[in-house]
């Protein structure tokens, strides 16, 4: 084909020296025009007709070879397998024209290999498993390894040099970019050391205060957690930042279907006080605690009669008081709600008392794990609290508001 062009440039009489130029960029043109061409017809005739096929059939995992560009990457390689037929056409083995050639295939294979594991890693994530052990950190890191090595190769080939030439010098060129690109590497351990140890996973529930991330966690990445908070906004944590610091990982209650109740409230000790027997007599007629008044009303009167305890006054021996029944009638309560898991710890316990009264803390946990209806049981039972504490001569402590300072004045 060469000297075809040559003889024919010559016949117009063309110098010889610009001749073997122009026929070599004839050649040249004409091997481009045709890689075109044979490129534009697979992408425009034949990918769409693969495509309709691959979209038809009932296996799944082909579309996402289709979705994720591997095939249009795989059709870049027509061209250059159009060019590298002209190879032999221009002078020997190892010129520049086969080192350009060779440097192409290799930026390709690396575009392929890229998109054959973004499809790889796409199919995985359709799996279960995916969420408890996701690899996409680990997909990255495998293309960044195989895009240096790509990199190195093509660039010494280029230059026609040999790889082992660049990667002498790598140890000091890591060093520089491990400074530079601290973070990234911070990133990179820490991505693997998260899949690794199953500290976090896609749809675990996080708590991370100090940057604001107080939701799902939606994609994990090599050197980025990212957190959709519960008010539809996304936090980026780094990931080195989920081993350096602390978060709360909320998988467990998920996992065990319950959520923990945690809450207390405030009586007035100045409301806290011994129980006559009229007031026993009075609290018997609360189904809940109506055995356990009977009970303990035998065993305080046997106490002080065994003791010779003058009961005249109500602070020698052993007597009830509203707190304490007020108290046991909370666990009776919970005991009995149907929301309330019975198969977890229960307790209804004082805690130290303050300048605002004695707190009295439910630690129970609801069998529903949505929030919503979670805070529904929530102010179920503090509903039922606040209107029956005033059954037992209880107050639940509340600061003097501006009617309590009007009323004291007489004003209405």
């Amino acid at each position: 084909m060469m000297d075809y062009f040559s003889e024919t440039l010559t016949g117009y009489g063309i110098p010889s020296g610009l001749v073997e130029i122009l026929s070599i960029l004839t050649v040249l043109l004409l091997a481009l025009l045709l890689s075109g061409v044979l490129y534009g017809v697979a992408k425009k005739v034949l990918l769409p007709l693969l495509g309709k096929k691959i979209r038809k059939n009932k296996i799944k995992w082909d579309d996402v070879f289709l979705d994720s560009k591997f095939i249009d990457r795989i059709l870049l390689f027509i061209p250059l397998i159009i060019l590298n037929s002209f190879q032999p056409i221009f002078d020997s083995p190892g010129n520049l024209y086969e080192r350009i050639l060779f440097t192409g295939f290799t930026l390709v294979l690396g575009l392929s290999i890229g998109a054959l594991l973004n499809a790889l890693n796409l199919i995985y994530s359709s799996y279960e498993i995916a969420k408890e052990r996701p690899i996409k950190g680990m997909i990255q890191i495998i293309k960044i390894v195989f895009y240096i090595i790509l990199v190195i190769a093509g660039v010494a080939n280029l230059l026609g040099q040999s790889p082992l030439v660049y990667l002498s010098g790598f140890g000091a060129t890591a060093a520089v970019f491990s400074f530079i690109f601290k973070d990234s590497i911070l990133g990179l351990v820490a991505g693997m050391l998260l899949s690794i140890n199953d500290m976090l996973r896609i749809g675990d529930w996080i708590e991370m205060p100090r940057y604001g991330a107080n939701g799902d966690v939606i994609d994990i990445t090599m050197n980025t957690v990212k957190v959709q908070n519960f008010d539809k906004t996304i936090t980026t944590v780094p990931a080195y930042a989920m081993i350096s610091d602390s978060f709360i990982n909320w998988r467990g209650m998920l996992d065990q279907g319950a959520r923990r109740l945690k809450r207390s409230v405030t009586i007035d000790i100045t409301s806290v006080r011994f129980l006559t027997p009229e007031s026993v007599e009075a609290l018997k007629k609360v189904q809940l605690i109506r055995g356990y008044l009977e009970e303990k009303e035998k065993e305080i009167e046997g106490y002080n009669r065994e003791k010779g305890i003058d009961e005249s006054l109500l602070i020698n021996g052993r007597h009830l008081t509203n707190l304490g029944v007020f108290r046991i009638y909370l666990i009776h309560y919970l005991k009995d709600h149907p929301r309330v898991h019975q198969g977890m710890t229960q307790m209804v316990r004082q805690l130290e008392p303050s300048e605002t009264g004695v707190p009295l803390e439910l630690y129970v946990f609801v069998d529903d794990i949505d929030w919503a209806s979670f805070e529904t049981v929530q102010s179920d039972i503090f509903d039922h609290i606040f209107a029956v504490v005033d059954n037992f001569g209880l107050r639940i402590f509340q600061n003097p508001s501006g009617s309590d300072f009007r009323s004291l004045r007489g004003e209405v």
